[in-house]
């Protein structure tokens, strides 16, 4: 039909694994020398900005260059169990899927011992660095993520 977008279909990338370690200091512990909750965040955070990265795709770049920003709309974490001071852990980061303007991921923190610390599932929005508004994902990146990074 005439004047109609085609638009691809959202990139289905569950298989897409990405692993990032941390080691836990001493700041990110309370006085029981236990992970702080909000330092989990942290540590996802990382994750996802070293998975853009080890695609190809620097925040920095993606903000100044294409105008473009990737913000957490959505988190439902679950805390499994604590992480103490000087651990090191293996933060995981699944793309479930990723349609025009979101991602979706599943991210798990495992101790050495691959016991599960805690798990979340995160919801990525693309926004317009301008105008704070949502804005579609840049194409190069779901052309990576389509063809397995």
């Amino acid at each position: 039909m005439a004047g109609t977008e085609v638009q691809a279909p959202p990139v289905e990338a569950g298989h897409m694994e990405f692993n990032w370690p941390v080691r836990v200091y001493y700041e990110d512990t309370d006085s029981a020398g236990v992970v702080y909750h909000s330092n989990y965040l942290k540590y996802m955070e990382r994750a996802r900005t070293e998975w853009l990265r080890a695609l190809g795709f620097s925040q920095q770049h993606l903000r100044e260059a294409e105008g473009v920003l990737f913000v957490v709309m959505d988190m439902t974490i679950r805390f499994l169990r604590p992480a103490r001071f000087d651990e090191q852990l293996n933060v995981t980061s699944r793309l479930n899927n990723m349609n025009a303007a979101s991602m979706n991921f599943t991210q798990s923190i495992y101790n050495d011992d691959a016991d599960p610390i805690c798990t979340a599932e995160v919801a990525i929005a693309c926004l317009d660095t301008a105008s704070m508004k949502p804005r579609r994902i840049p194409e190069a990146i779901k052309e990576t993520c389509r063809h397995g990074g």
